[in-house]
């Protein structure tokens, strides 16, 4: 099982992102939803890890937010708030937040198995970098290109050659990221055995 604990990034000197985030979020696909758990905080439970790599990738690229990933069992049957649920992988993702709001990407993993963790940790940091350093024309190319466009297709809707959106992809890294999002979530499965 895995809890989400995201924290607002330098929330005493900007505005309440919190309602928007959640608003945002809501067709996420979890166990419990993202909730509020306190001023600038949300917290979320899945036992997905690809939804894990999507929504933390997601989040570090809005550039507001902290990402703890806790791993591990909760308390059953999981309350109807996410707020009010317990157990070893909430206890995991506080410490993980926490570690996050210093770390060089802002998300963190923490688990039973710190080796496991650890592993996992590294792989969505390394991806969240190559995701983070992109350039706006950049991110612009990718979602295009990940919604199933071709490079010609993306081309004609940015009104630009084939040839400056390949240009567009590499410089983002995008053949990269597809195998660090597929090794995040294989680290983070193995980190939850």
């Amino acid at each position: 099982m895995f809890v989400l604990t995201v924290d607002q990034r330098g929330s005493r000197r900007d505005v309440d992102r919190v309602a928007d985030l959640l608003t945002e979020l809501r067709g996420a696909e979890l166990l419990r939803p993202f909730e509020r758990t306190a001023g600038d905080e949300v917290q979320a439970v899945t036992a997905d890890p690809a939804v894990v790599v999507d929504l933390t990738l997601d989040l570090v690229r809005r550039g507001h937010w902290s990402v703890g990933i806790g791993v591990g069992s909760v308390e059953q049957p999981l309350p109807a708030q996410t707020r009010a649920g317990r157990g070893p992988a909430f206890e995991h993702a506080r410490r993980a937040v926490d570690r996050a709001k210093n770390a060089p990407a802002r998300v963190a993993v923490e688990g039973p198995d710190a080796a496991a963790a650890a592993d996992a940790d590294a792989a969505l940091t390394l991806t969240a970098l190559l995701v983070t350093r992109r350039s706006d024309a950049g991110h612009e190319a990718v979602e295009l290109v990940r919604r199933g466009l071709t490079q010609a297709e993306a081309a004609a809707r940015l009104g630009i050659s084939t040839q400056a959106v390949s240009q567009r992809l590499a410089a983002a890294g995008w053949q990269a990221e597809p195998a660090g999002r597929a090794l995040a979530r294989r680290l983070l499965e193995r980190a939850d055995r």
